[in-house]
């Protein structure tokens, strides 16, 4: 259980090998020893992964999760929490895909509507299920900034991420009254191995930046953080632009 200043004694990472995710277990692992669950394929990243969080004295367990099997999915949550409860759970997968691809091949916007929406409100099914019963928790899902408003060179992405938005804010509700905060997290362009090769945006930051943000937030049962904060400000002045404006911008 999540203690007094907001330290939990466990945490399930459902993308196992995500930079970001990975960053937000480590800052609370500099706190103190941590139950950590890795959900993830099978891979040489997610045995470096488990490496680099035992060397910090956490006691690592492996889940296969595969984003893309949803019948997987229940069973998957099912096995995290059969060591005991899980106090903090990080929504962490995803994928960005090309955007010309995703709007003119079928198969492509298919895919990253699944991974990035379908898959992310299974396992939040799963997670609210399992949270409900133990009576208290956190759910972090990782949101975007470009959910906030279509652009012309995200679009497809976008719209993945304005409904995994939309799902969990509504969790954050239906939540509520059982003892469980969701925290979303909307960052913009992160260096990590997603966007290596990719002209960074404006506000770019680090993974280690956003989970500092996001460990805070869940400290403080905040629902709805930016990553770096600016990016409200900025998203607000987009978002009620006249569409005649907006489209001219180069975004």
């Amino acid at each position: 259980m999540i203690d007094a200043v907001g330290n939990p004694q466990s945490i399930l990472l459902l993308g196992g090998t995500s930079d970001i995710g990975l960053a937000v277990v480590e800052a609370f692992a500099g706190d103190r020893p941590l139950r950590v669950v890795l959900a993830a394929r099978p891979t040489e990243r997610l045995d470096a992964a488990r490496s680099r969080l035992e060397a910090r004295g956490c006691a690592v367990e492996i889940v296969p999760f595969d984003a893309e099997a949803f019948d997987t999915h229940a069973d998957v949550v099912r096995k995290a929490f059969t060591g005991g409860d899980i106090d903090v759970a990080v929504v962490a997968f995803g994928v960005l895909g090309d955007n010309e691809q995703a709007w003119t091949d079928m198969s492509q916007a298919v895919r990253l509507a699944q991974v990035n929406y379908t898959a992310a409100v299974s396992v939040g099914v799963a997670l609210a299920e399992r949270m409900r019963e133990q009576g208290h928790g956190s759910i972090v899902a990782f949101s975007s900034v470009a959910g906030e408003r279509a652009r012309r060179s995200n679009f497809v992405y976008g719209s993945t991420k304005a409904g995994l938005d939309a799902f969990y804010y509504g969790l954050t509700e239906a939540l509520r009254p059982h003892g469980v905060t969701v925290t979303i997290v909307r960052p913009g362009f992160v260096h990590t191995r997603m966007t290596e090769g990719k002209r960074p945006a404006p506000l770019a930051t680090t993974p280690e930046a956003v989970a500092a943000l996001t460990v805070d937030a869940v400290r403080r049962r905040r629902e709805l953080i930016w990553a770096p904060g600016a990016w409200r400000f900025v998203m607000s002045a987009l978002r009620h632009l006249p569409r005649a404006v907006f489209r001219r911008l180069p975004i």
